[in-house]
């Protein structure tokens, strides 16, 4: 791997409601050479997404760092939310900015996964390009039944046993899935009305295991009051995010509903950004200095003392 290669990582915490504990959290993530680009929390999903950037090395000892203060502070037995999750510190991804690739990735994810184990306790499923298996390439074939789910099965089902630790899943902080992979969007729409069953019947039109559109996946949930598609769009260079958007509203008309504003998780590549997109523009408050990842790169945030 190139030496001035640039990698991101998004890992997402089973924690949004308890500021602080977060903030421990972050706090523990700083190392010398990271970037904390984001971080956030979603209280009607009790999740947290912190974004990191920087070398190779650094960025995975900042994520190894962030996987333990989490297995400390969340207890998956006393936690619950609207998202599938199966750890504490659910999924820790690894992405290539610049002068890396997947493959490079791939790696450092694996050596991740390892120091989780080693240091902590809390085994891993490798998923994304760092599967080492191909039904756990898809990050919710990994996540089936969840913490509780999955806590029972690993003990009935060899094949659900973790690549790393285990068999048994961590008592409290369950396990984590480690990968690798190319830019996410997470993108969410609300519904003008709580109609959660139109935003489930949108997402069920939209997301590609329905024969929807490439790269789309999607859940229709209640999240605060408000029905809510949220969606995860994994191969933006194929479905463009206005496509998406053009193909949620067609959706929302075709089940009676009407569109209100949009929200996105995280940050998104320089590529994607159109100021003029009326996907953008739905947005409250967007600020491209703050959620694109190479302008952001440019005047990262501050760490926090937890």
């Amino acid at each position: 791997m190139n030496s001035e290669a640039i990698i991101e990582c998004v890992p997402n915490f089973s924690e949004g409601t308890d500021t602080g504990k977060v903030s421990r959290i972050v706090a523990a993530m700083q190392v010398p050479g990271v970037s904390l680009l984001d971080w956030s929390l979603d209280t009607a999903h009790n999740r947290s997404v912190v974004t990191i950037a920087g070398p190779a090395e650094a960025v995975v000892e900042s994520a190894v760092l962030g996987a333990g203060k989490a297995a400390e502070l969340v207890d998956l037995t006393k936690q619950n939310g609207v998202h599938p999750r199966i750890g504490s510190a659910d999924v820790v991804p690894f992405i290539p900015v610049s002068k890396a690739s997947l493959a490079d990735c791939a790696l450092l994810a694996r050596q991740a996964g390892l120091q989780i184990w080693r240091r902590y306790g809390v085994p891993v499923y490798f998923y994304g390009a760092a599967a080492a298996r191909p039904d756990r390439v898809q990050l919710e074939d990994v996540r089936r039944g969840q913490f509780e789910g999955l806590r029972d099965a690993v003990h009935k089902d060899a094949s659900r046993r973790p690549d790393i630790g285990g068999p048994e899943l961590h008592e409290t902080a369950g396990a984590s899935a480690v990968g690798a992979r190319s830019f996410l969007i997470a993108y969410n729409i609300h519904l003008r009305r709580p109609d959660v069953t139109a935003a489930r019947a949108i997402a069920r039109d939209i997301r590609a295991s329905n024969g929807g559109l490439h790269g789309v996946k999607a859940l229709g949930v209640l999240a605060n009051g408000r029905a809510q598609v949220s969606m995860n769009i994994t191969d933006y260079l194929t479905t463009p995010m206005p496509k998406v958007y053009a193909r949620a509203l067609e959706l929302a008309r075709r089940h009676g509903a009407e569109l209100d504003d949009s929200e996105l998780i995280g940050l998104i590549p320089q590529a994607v950004y159109e100021p003029e997109a009326e996907w953008i523009k739905r947005i409250p408050g967007f600020e491209p200095a703050l959620k694109v990842i190479e302008r952001r790169l440019e005047a990262p945030l501050d760490w926090i003392t937890g």
